[in-house]
Order: structure tokens, then C-alpha cells, then sequence
């Protein structure tokens, strides 16, 4: 209102239209000028001074041809004016059909849009509730049209909205508790790219089962790799491509077939299994390596989660023994640490499947780079995992039952750990956004930064809508 010397209306509409980014609207301005940037979003000012003029005392409505006293028109900023009734009808119909934010004028090719005095004035009247809605609608545009604020997506929805003053690519808490990716309104999946999350979380719907059944029940062909399923006694199976295999071993055989001998083929002699396993059977035993360590650090995550109300016992207990001991914020630290660690290292598994895989980079490096990159993630990656575990059989120890010595001891242990997984944590972050992700330039997959004090709570702050409505952001 200030820099453009306009009305609140008016630097609302120039907003809605730029989706709420300042920057952008300012650019625009810089750039094309003033009346550029006030034709475009469909904002009349100054620029009809037949606006003010009066309106005849028996004035005819074009839009329903009825002759109506001038005090039951109204005439908007863009200087084309029309009957109160007629003017009533258009806004509902444009409130029904969701386009509330942008009200054109009536008249035909005109791109001005109504001034949101008037339609509150006029809606209100005769038509409360739509008033409310139109209103409703204009403070929700600047939620869902604005990059910068989003909705909770907590299911209940709990009401709240959030919003972030500077890198929209971060994880927050609502006050509510959920923590979600602001992107992508996920689960917080760092280090996991939000098109990396997509397709992991998909994929587990998808194939988890479907993967367990195969494995038991089915067999790939050595020839095109599919699974296959026995439906008989014999071992000579044969696929749908022709290619006949062996159900014991899995190697391909000739056609001919007794009660003594399968032609050209021995599997009852033991002999090491071939390096080089056949495609279908490969994927399969991949994506089930990092699905099982995926499922096992979530699962670990959901059972350590009940610590917190036995820790908290423990301290209780230990409070009240007759001990110089009184400080026991290092308990809780190092649970938080284990926390946000353990989620680290569960989605580390989702972003190596993909970083090493073929679904997303095949092209993007050379057999030898991922090889390189890939030791150099797992050392990593294995470092981090060794040193949670430690930190979560530590935690698990009843020190409301030890000496003071024994308590000061595990103190420094998990002191210790906590710092130590923080910046294994950081290292690997590191790692990604620099040797692995960053070398190779693709920006959809950039991922939240780590945070070490954890995912950051949103604060509350109230918003005054026209003196009517308070909102949580």
C-alpha cells in the first residue's frame, strides 16, 4: 500500500494475482511499469474519472434492461456501473463457482476486478452466509495461493496453517505436533528428495507384500527374467518365453526330461553359486535389502518412542533418592538424539536405493563413480547406525537402580554419543548435498537441511481478518 500508493483492496488483488510473492510483484513493477502491473491484475485507479461522476436519477440496467433509481446501483472503480440486483446475482454465481479471490466486473471485456467493499457491502444485505463465505475465501487465499504458507496436513485437520520466512525446502512441526516436509506436505523424509520420498513410499504400497509372495512362491527365468510360479510336481518347469529351468536350481535346461535325468543339466552335486545372479532375482534381493533395514529402524523409531514415559519414571525415581544427583536434562537430550537419528538413518535407506540405483541416475554417473560414491555414503552410513545402537542400549539401562558413580559414568556415555551422532548426522547431509546429490546438479532433488536441534516447532501468531477473524499461522 505504501510503495504503490494504493487502497488495502488493491494491494490485496495485485497480491492474489502474484500469489502473495512480493518479490515477483516488484519485479513486474521495476520492469513493465506501473500501469503494466495494475492492467494485468485487473486494478483500476484514477484511470476512469468518469468513476466519481453521478449516476442519472432513472438509470437503465444493460444487464437486465430495467430502468432503477440511482440509489439502487453502484458504480466500481473501473467506472462501469449496474443495478444492486444484477450485481447481487453475479457475485453468487461467482462465489459458488470457487472464484470469489478474482470478481471481474460485469461488463463485457473488462478485466478490472471489484472493488471487495462493495461485494461485502452488497452481499451482506440480503445474503449473509455468502458474505462470510466471500470472506471466508479471501483470507484463504492467502494460504493456498501463497508458496510461503501452507496447511497443516494433520488428519483430523487441526485448522492451523504455517508459514516460513525464508527457504520454503525445510521440515517443520505444526503446533498441533505433526511434523511434515513443507514442499511436498509429506511425512519428514530428509535425506530422502521429495521425488525420491513419492516414489519409495508408492513403491512400498505397491510391491511390499507382492514382493514377500514372489520371494517365497516364484522363481526368475534365466532367460527373461520373470518371475515364475510351479504348478506341478515335476522340477522341469517352463516359462511363458519358451525357456525351460530347473525349480531346484534355477538353471536353464534342455528339453528332454525322464524320471532319472534332465538332458544337459546336474543340480544334485553342491557347487558355489555363480557371482553374477540373474536381473529380475537381483532387483528383487535389492530393494528387499533396503526395504528390511528401512522397516527395521521404523519399527525401532515406533518401540523407542515408549521410552519416553519409562525414562521419565526412571528419573522420577531417581529424584528421590538421597543423591547429589538433581540434573537429568542429559536423559532427555540423548532420547531426543536417538529420535531424530534413528528417523535419519530409516529414510538413509529409501535415498540409497535410489541414489544407487538405476530408476533415477543411470545416466548421471559412470559404474565407477557410483561405486565410489556408494562406499564412501555406506561407511558413512554404517558409522551412524553403530553409534545408534549404542546410544539406544544405553538409554535402556536402568540407572534409577545404580550408584552415583555408575549414573555419572553413563552420563558422559550418552554425552558423549549424542555428539557424536550429531555430527555423524551433519557429515552425512554433507555428503549428500555436496559429493552426491550436488555433483550432479539437479535441483528437483535438493533436500531439507539437518537441523541438529531436531525439526523446528512453528510458533503461534494471530492474524486479524477485517476485525472478524482470527486465524493461526
Amino acid at each position: 500500500m505504501d510503495m504503490l500508493s494504493v487502497r488495502e483492496q488493491h494491494a490485496r488483488t495485485l497480491l492474489i494475482f502474484h500469489r502473495w510473492d512480493v518479490e515477483n510483484l516488484f519485479e513486474v513493477y521495476v520492469d513493465k511499469g506501473k500501469s503494466f502491473l495494475f492492467a494485468e491484475a485487473g486494478v483500476s485507479v484514477d484511470e476512469h474519472r468518469d468513476s466519481d461522476s453521478p449516476v442519472p436519477p432513472d438509470f437503465m440496467c444493460n444487464i437486465c434492461m430495467d430502468e432503477v433509481p440511482s440509489s439502487k446501483t453502484t458504480r466500481m472503480d473501473c467506472g462501469h456501473c449496474f443495478c444492486n440486483g444484477c450485481w447481487i446475482e453475479h457475485f453468487i454465481v461467482k462465489i459458488n463457482e470457487g472464484q470469489s479471490k478474482r470478481i471481474r466486473c460485469m461488463e463485457h471485456k473488462c478485466n478490472s476486478i471489484c472493488d471487495e467493499a462493495v461485494v461485502r457491502t452488497l452481499l451482506s444485505r440480503e445474503h449473509s452466509h455468502m458474505a462470510e463465505k466471500y470472506e471466508r475465501f479471501l483470507l484463504e487465499s492467502y494460504i493456498e495461493d501463497n508458496k510461503r504458507v501452507k496447511w497443516c496436513p494433520s488428519t483430523p485437520h487441526c485448522g492451523n496453517a504455517i508459514r516460513v520466512e525464508d527457504d520454503e525446502l525445510c521440515e517443520v512441526e505444526c503446533s498441533c505436533g505433526v511434523q511434515f516436509c513443507f514442499s511436498c506436505l509429506s511425512e519428514a523424509h530428509s535425506p530422502c528428495s521429495c521425488l525420491m520420498w513419492e516414489l519409495w513410499a508408492k513403491k512400498c504400497r505397491d510391491e511390499s507384500e507382492t514382493v514377500n509372495w514372489i520371494t517365497v512362491h516364484t522363481k526368475p527365468c534365466p532367460k527373461c527374467h520373470k518371475p515364475v510360479e510351479k504348478n506341478g510336481g515335476c522340477n522341469l518347469v517352463s516359462c511363458i518365453c519358451g525357456q525351460a529351468f530347473c525349480w531346484l536350481c534355477g538353471g536353464a535346461t534342455g528339453r528332454e526330461h525322464t524320471w532319472s535325468s534332465i538332458a544337459g543339466h546336474s543340480c544334485g552335486r553342491y557347487k558355489e553359486q555363480e557371482k553374477t545372479a540373474e536381473r529380475a532375482k537381483r532387483d528383487l534381493y535389492r530393494y528387499m535389502h533396503y526395504h528390511n533395514r528401512y522397516k527395521a529402524h521404523t519399527d525401532s523409531f515406533k518401540i523407542e518412542s515408549k521410552l519416553k514415559e519409562t525414562i521419565q519414571g526412571k528419573i522420577s525415581i531417581s529424584e528421590e533418592k538421597d543423591s547429589t544427583l538433581r540434573d537429568y536434562s542429559w536423559v532427555n537430550n540423548g532420547l531426543s538424539r536417538l529420535f531424530r537419528s534413528r528417523r535419519v538413518l530409516s529414510y538413509s535407506y529409501a535415498f540409497a536405493f535410489y541414489m544407487f540405483g538405476d530408476e533415477l541416475f543411470k545416466d548421471e554417473m559412470t559404474d565407477a563413480q557410483r561405486e565410489i560414491k556408494q562406499n564412501l555414503f555406506e561407511d558413512q552410513q554404517q558409522q551412524l547406525e553403530a553409534n545408534v545402537e549404542k546410544l539406544s542400549k544405553i538409554l535402556e539401562e536402568p540407572f534409577e537402580t545404580f550408584s552415583d558413580d555408575k549414573v555419572v559414568e553413563i552420563r558422559m556415555q550418552i554425552l558423549n554419543l549424542s555428539t557424536i551422532i550429531d555430527k555423524l548426522c551433519q557429515k552425512m547431509y554433507e555428503c549428500i548435498e555436496n559429493d552426491l546429490l550436488g555433483s550432479l546438479n539437479l535441483g528437483i532433488h535438493s533436500i531439507a537441511p539437518y537441523k541438529s536441534k531436531g525439526i523446528e516447532r512453528a510458533s503461534e501468531l494471530s492474524v486479524c481478518w477485517n476485525n472478524k477473524v482470527n486465524n493461526t499461522v
